[in-house]
């Protein structure tokens, strides 16, 4: 064997590795944000608790995701990315123990919110360890991958949840972490190099507790304002502090020299146009996994395992078509696999629109299998288009923004849905007897076809954005993306 052959051997060899080792523990992540979907009406019923604050294990738990996502880029940068995604690793697997022990649901919400800080520093993490450690050639490839793990989770979530819940309890659905937890830490001190790219970097607190106190204050106020009261004090207070404070924190990280978010990467077009077609997927995709549990058990009146085996064939397209679209990428390009995917989402969200009291588990199983389907197709073009027209340098950086958006967007999206989805049941149940036969569950359901005709509205939204990205990519430089304002 020659020395060309034998290096090639050994890239194959140490690309699998890698490949395995941030598989894992991306898989673990994101798939306890959907176990817990398919079972809130259990812990609705164990803890006597309603929607709004069950709700809260999800949309907490979104939300310090994205709270995180800002300081990954100084953490990373500081301690290297290996070793940052093994701690990540240690405090999942230590809060996952502690949701087993929750007395109350506000105690399992604080573990779900610890748990979710651990989460959010996962998946920025091994994202950017593919850019930074995969060589280029392979880096779709490995991407492909990497995006398998992540959808996966949510496909495969559901269905084991379900099952878990239905036979173990609801305890079960956290101790499953605890094993895949060591596996991952034990592959990734293995198999993952170590380098670090410090470069003297200081640690912004001001910006970080600002971006802390603003994302907080829009999530409470999409959240609870349908309680207060759209034009209360409280509501309207809130929204405005919020997005004063964002505000400050977007200015004060773009003037100063070492900020702890660089958003100097949204000067880049095509990794900006990516972005907002990346939220809107990541809304589109928890709109269906919050919607279709509560749709077939306070509907259809389906157990927890029934529930999940509905969503199980449209999880094994996703797994398949996640692995195809990662395979012939380079082929096909990014514009092309987005913009079908976007047009199939539209539709089955359309289709999916129209369940009412009569619909079959055919029809909700196959337009949910169709709609993952486009999601597939575009996940992992759009993550790839972003990230690759960053130079490898600030691949954290970028991770981190495209982390803190996307998730706040999808924690915000979940607490406005679940406003949504109380405020017109309450809306469609007045004038209405409540001890008619079905209304109730009448009221519930033309509630949830409301919300996805807004899942509609999005998925078109992004269309436009798609053909942004037909235009010829100009690469950048590293001085491009350096902060220009120096200040003490």
């Amino acid at each position: 064997m020659s020395n060309k052959d034998k290096d090639e051997a050994l890239g194959s060899q140490s690309f699998w590795s890698i490949i395995i080792a941030v598989f894992f523990g991306n898989f673990m992540a994101v798939l306890s944000t959907t176990t817990i979907n398919v079972a809130l009406p259990v812990f609705m019923t164990d803890f006597d608790a309603e929607l709004n604050t069950v709700q809260w294990m999800m949309s907490g738990f979104m939300l310090a995701t994205g709270i995180i996502a800002p300081i990954i880029g100084f953490m990373g940068d500081k301690l290297s990315y290996k070793r940052l995604y093994v701690y990540a690793l240690l405090g999942f697997t230590a809060t996952s123990a502690l949701c087993t022990l929750a007395w109350n649901i506000q105690s399992l919400i604080v573990f779900r919110i610890l748990q979710g800080l651990f989460s959010g520093i996962i998946m920025p993490t091994t994202m950017t360890i593919i850019y930074q450690v995969i060589r280029k050639d392979k880096q779709a490839l490995a991407i492909g991958l990497w995006s398998v793990s992540a959808m996966l989770a949510p496909a495969f979530g559901p269905t084991l949840g379900g099952w878990l819940t239905e036979f173990f309890g609801w305890q079960s659905l956290f101790i499953m972490n605890i094993p895949v937890g060591i596996i991952a830490i034990v592959m990734a001190l293995r198999f993952i190099p170590y380098y670090r790219l410090s470069r003297g970097i200081k640690l912004d607190v001001i910006g970080f507790i600002a971006v802390i106190l603003g994302t907080s204050s829009l999530l409470l106020t999409f959240s609870e304002g349908h309680n207060w009261g759209w034009l209360s004090w409280k509501t309207i207070t809130l929204l405005i502090a919020g997005i004063l404070i964002l505000t400050y924190f977007i200015k004060r990280t773009l003037k100063i020299s070492n900020p702890l978010l660089n958003l100097h990467v949204l000067k880049v077009p095509r990794f900006t146009y990516s972005l907002i077609i990346n939220c809107i997927i990541t809304i589109s995709l928890y709109a269906g996994t919050f919607l279709v549990p509560i749709y077939m058990q306070k509907i259809q009146h389906a157990t927890t395992l029934h529930t999940g085996l509905v969503m199980l064939p449209g999880s094994l397209l996703l797994a398949f078509s996640s692995f195809l679209v990662g395979k012939y990428y380079d082929r096909i390009g990014p514009f092309r696999l987005i913009l079908a995917g976007t047009i199939i989402m539209g539709y089955a969200t359309w289709e999916l629109s129209r369940m009412n009291l009569l619909t079959g588990v055919f029809f909700i199983t196959t337009w949910l299998a169709i709609r993952y389907i486009g999601i597939a197709l575009c996940n992992m073009p759009v993550t790839n288009a972003a990230m690759t027209a960053i130079p490898s340098a600030f691949s954290g950086h970028a991770s981190s923004v495209t982390n803190w958006i996307r998730q706040g967007s999808a924690a915000l999206s979940v607490s406005i849905f679940s406003s949504i989805l109380t405020a017109r049941t309450m809306t469609h149940m007045e004038g209405v007897d409540a001890q008619a036969p079905m209304a109730a569950e009448l009221a519930l359901s033309k509630s949830i076809q409301e919300v996805f005709i807004i899942g509609i509205v999005l998925v078109v939204l992004a269309i436009p954005f798609t053909f942004m990205l037909r235009k010829e990519h100009k690469p950048v430089s590293e001085s491009f993306l350096e902060p220009t304002t120096v200040s003490k």
